[in-house]
């Protein structure tokens, strides 16, 4: 029986993965790679919509790759492979944005949120063409499922746009994937500001917990996050933040419910419910942390895991995008 087709990713944008990576990613697709035909992929052409140092992002690219397998995504299991070693995903970008509308593109929320921040002058075009890449991204493996965050629910309906716009005029060469949205409670933010997600680009290191960082830099961190100065351990999302943040990483990690943590640190204060999270996070990452960093030690093996993955993924993508040219009327190569 052939198994439904997944596909997800994220960017290489720094030396480590943070704690909303791992439990709003990493724990759902190490789960779901052993019910679908699981693609995913580093995507290092979106990282290069801002400027990279390119030694820092080859880098980056294999330690997120590391971190992926040392959260448990197996490449035996999954196709894990880096975005630019399978060239059709540019080829069908390309292709793609001769069929999305100037106007259509530029209502994407985040680009309209990134040109805003960062300036027009400073926002280049492989920014504001980012969805479409993502759209080809999705549609050469003939997804029928897209992992994403609620920020990315967008992106994927444009996909969708995309790939039903393309069938109606070509004939019928994509199947139309749908957003697999994570669950409110996988929602993690910064210790420090727990209005805000946790994020890799997030300006003070204070609120983020690295997969990679040292135990007792992560422990630290959990110690000195911000509550509240009720000294009830109870979930109230939005009277106690703060609190609510630490019991959903705490359940998120030891698959307890909320529930039942409250009622474990019933009348004990926040301090001693910190120090069990610390615990929990240490034990958590710390072998995710050791297998990552035995991975790195051997860069030439893990470049060979991957390009026997990118293979892999050749073969699935090269199929798609013949039909494509095929369909749009390009003509073959003799």
């Amino acid at each position: 029986m052939t198994r439904p087709r997944l596909y997800s990713g994220m960017q290489p944008s720094a030396d480590s993965l943070q704690a909303g990576n791992y439990i709003g990613a990493l724990l759902q697709w190490r789960e779901m790679q052993s019910s679908f035909d699981a693609f995913f992929s580093v995507v290092d052409l979106h990282a290069i919509t801002v400027p990279q140092a390119p030694a820092e992002l080859r880098e980056k690219t294999r330690r997120t790759a590391a971190q992926y397998i040392a959260a448990g995504i197996e490449p035996s299991k999954s196709t894990l492979y880096v975005q630019s070693h399978v060239r059709a995903h540019a080829e069908l970008a390309w292709i793609l944005s001769t069929i999305t509308g100037f106007g259509e593109a530029g209502r994407m929320t985040q680009f309209k949120d990134k040109s805003a921040r960062y300036g027009q002058d400073s926002t280049s075009v492989g920014l504001f063409t980012y969805p479409v890449l993502m759209a080809a991204d999705i549609l050469l493996y003939q997804s029928e499922l897209v992992p994403v965050g609620d920020d990315q629910k967008q992106h994927v309906e444009l996909t969708r746009d995309l790939a039903e716009r393309f069938n109606k005029r070509f004939g019928e060469a994509f199947t139309i994937p749908k957003a697999v949205i994570q669950k409110d409670t996988a929602r993690i933010y910064d210790l420090q500001n727990p209005t805000a997600k946790m994020s890799k680009s997030a300006e003070s290191d204070a609120g983020v917990l690295w997969l990679l960082d040292d135990p007792a830099k992560s422990a630290k961190k959990i110690m000195r996050a911000v509550t509240d100065t009720e000294g009830s351990v109870h979930y109230d999302r939005e009277n106690k933040p703060g609190v609510s943040n630490l019991l959903t990483i705490y359940a998120a990690l030891t698959g307890q419910q909320i529930g039942a943590i409250e009622d474990e640190y019933a009348g004990r204060g926040y301090g001693d419910f910190k120090k069990g999270l610390a615990e929990v996070v240490v034990n958590e990452f710390g072998p995710v942390r050791e297998r990552a960093n035995e991975l790195l030690d051997d860069p030439a093996e893990l470049d060979r895991v991957l390009a026997g993955n990118a293979a892999k993924a050749d073969e699935v993508a090269d199929v798609t995008l013949a039909d494509v040219y095929d369909k749009i009327g390009l003509l073959r190569r003799v």
